[in-house]
């Protein structure tokens, strides 16, 4: 028994994993991030797109 929690204490398998789970973190952070400071500009320049449609003449013969 205790052989087996001296061999577990000094693997490193774990700490590969506990890098990726931190990187893959940081990574959705950062987008979450970009998403919440882009939105509002992308969205003004929705609504100004959509009434620039909703004001153009339509050819009912097209």
């Amino acid at each position: 028994m205790l052989n087996s929690l001296i061999k577990f204490y000094k693997s490193e398998d774990g700490a590969v994993t506990v890098d990726w789970v931190v990187l893959t973190a940081a990574i959705a952070g950062f987008g979450l991030a970009v998403v919440l400071v882009l939105r509002p500009k992308v969205e003004d320049k929705t609504v100004a797109i959509g009434s620039v449609l909703d004001a153009a003449a339509v050819d009912p013969a097209f």
